[in-house]
């Protein structure tokens, strides 16, 4: 992986288009004249190979020649680099953040702290400066022709530029979701994920970051959030597998909802008929997924059947779904409390006792409550 670097190279001041190493940077440019003793410092300051030795050099072009005009910038980058190569990652923020105070849009710096925010494990400064990675890739993308510039140099110079930091950008959307997706406190993941889409909803990971999201606001039991969240996704994937399941569960034993409970749920399982084993996954791996979300659809037609008192239909589904769902203990222990009751729906109290058995027989939010209704399964009841 590609990470930004503060090597700077030597050359005399020509102009803007004989300078191809400015077309291709995002921020700002630090021309270093040479011979100047900005030249032999930084020249002296890239061959050191010992952190120790480097910091040193800094340390001492700083307080010289590294205090005139834009060299500051220089300074702060080197900084940055290399403390970041140490591992001394605070320092690093430290001068990454002194650095965007005289360039918000350097475009290298964004990289590095991100890098450094990434290799911490800190989420919160990760999210902050992809945030800035973005903002800074948006405005350049706006940014009008400076002056002393045509409006086609500026174009392919804009276009060199976007190409050239094309993969850094790519690493930093990549680096941002992996570190999020990887909170375990569901409502802060859900928040950050939210958070992530937002910042970069043309990502190829803005819409999984959506689908994380919603699911885990339904961990954190934020039903409005995941609601939300869930239906902006379907509107924009109206085949996304996941929020369909998601909403066909939720919306099954709302009354006034039935019909799109169902419809979703009869859509995810039309689009699991044809759907692609992911890249990297096995085919057992696949095979059970595909299962346990079939079994999730047709568990929620069957609650659909049972609001609609359709119990006969009810038992088909939930015992077609009952096979499929036994790898998930929570999935399947909900499954037959559901059909235990369509069960008693139909007066066929003993294999309704037998579902609720099945029921508290596994690990669930449903086992203490299918040994209630074994005790009061002798008269027909309605979920």
């Amino acid at each position: 992986m590609r990470y930004g670097k503060w090597l700077i190279a030597t050359f005399f001041v020509l102009g803007y288009a004989a300078c191809p190493g400015m077309a291709q940077q995002i921020g700002k440019y630090v021309p270093i004249q040479a011979g100047s003793d900005a030249d032999h410092a930084l020249t002296a300051i890239n061959a050191a190979t010992d952190p120790a030795q480097k910091l040193t050099l800094i340390d001492k072009f700083a307080a010289g020649a590294g205090q005139e005009g834009d060299y500051p910038i220089t300074v702060n980058g080197l900084y940055v680099d290399t403390y970041i190569t140490l591992k001394n990652y605070d320092k690093a923020f430290e001068y990454g953040d002194k650095l965007f105070a005289l360039d918000p849009d350097s475009f290298t710096n964004a990289q590095n702290m991100v890098r450094a925010a990434s290799e911490k494990g800190d989420v919160d400064r990760l999210i902050s400066y992809g945030e800035k990675a973005a903002g800074i890739m948006q405005r350049f993308k706006t940014a009008t022709a400076p002056a002393g510039s045509s409006e086609q140099q500026w174009e392919q110079n804009k276009a060199l530029a976007l190409e050239a930091n094309k993969d850094g950008y790519a690493y930093i959307q990549q680096a941002v979701f992996s570190g999020v997706y990887q909170v375990k406190e569901p409502g802060k993941r859900a928040e950050l994920l939210a958070r992530f889409a937002k910042i970069f909803p043309d990502s190829l990971y803005a819409n999984q970051a959506l689908g994380v999201a919603a699911t885990s606001y339904a961990q954190a039991q934020n039903t409005p959030k995941m609601l939300e969240v869930a239906n902006v996704l379907l509107a924009k994937d109206p085949d996304n597998l996941g929020m369909l399941l998601v909403l066909s569960d939720y919306y099954c034993d709302k009354p006034d909802q039935l019909a799109k409970a169902e419809t979703y749920a009869k859509k995810a399982i039309s689009l699991l008929d044809s759907a692609q084993k992911p890249e990297g996954a096995t085919d057992e791996q696949w095979a059970q997924q595909k299962n346990l979300q079939k079994g999730l659809a047709l568990s929620s037609l069957g609650q659909v059947n049972i609001e609609k008192k359709a119990n006969a239909q009810a038992v088909d589904n939930l015992k077609a779904a009952a096979p499929l769902l036994k790898q998930d203990d929570a999935s399947y222990g909900r499954n037959q409390y559901r059909l235990g009751f369509a069960l008693l729906n139909l007066k066929r109290t003993a294999e309704a006792k037998e579902a609720f058995t099945q029921a508290a027989s596994v690990n669930g939010p449903y086992k203490s409550l299918a040994q209630d209704k074994l005790k009061t399964a002798s008269a027909p009841a309605r979920h």
